[in-house]
């Protein structure tokens, strides 16, 4: 599972001009689910991007966490995380999980997000999706949950 997590000042993103989803302060986050993902990486991921301290404090430094601020995500799903571009000029999407589990692993996510005490707003899973953003810093990191698995960590 990959996350693109970007601290922003403001986020929404709509369906159809219709917005689903809005944020003041917080997180957008990316989320993008392989074949092998688990229940445990949407949890390890909840856990990190919950708690990572990229929210700085009065001196300036990144001290504070989303939850320390008191700020709020807006989780999108992105299959296009997983797409491989080494071939050819368009991208392949093999990497990325099926829609049936993709949806639940990013359901699962977003409850995880919700059980560290964080408010989550969400775009609508499979739909074309425009998201509009004010990057604070900008501050923008990727996490892949894979690299925790394989560093045993």
């Amino acid at each position: 599972m990959k996350a693109v997590i970007q601290r922003a000042r403001s986020a929404n993103v709509s369906v159809n001009g219709k917005v689903t989803g809005k944020i003041d302060s917080g997180l957008v986050v990316l989320l993008g689910v392989t074949h092998d993902d688990t229940p445990q990486d949407a949890s390890y991921l909840a856990n990190k991007i919950g708690n990572i301290r990229i929210f700085e404090d009065e001196n300036g430094k990144m001290n504070f966490s989303v939850k320390n601020v008191g700020g709020d995500v807006l989780s999108i799903s992105q299959f296009t995380l997983y797409g491989d571009c080494t071939k050819g000029r368009r991208p392949n999407f093999m990497e990325a999980a099926k829609a049936d589990t993709a949806k639940q692993l990013y359901e699962t996510f977003n409850h995880f997000v919700e059980q560290e005490g964080i408010h989550v707003e969400t775009g609508v899973f499979g739909e074309m999706m425009d998201v509009q953003l004010t990057n604070d810093g900008p501050v923008t990191l990727m996490i892949d949950s894979r690299k925790k698995r394989d560093n045993g960590k």
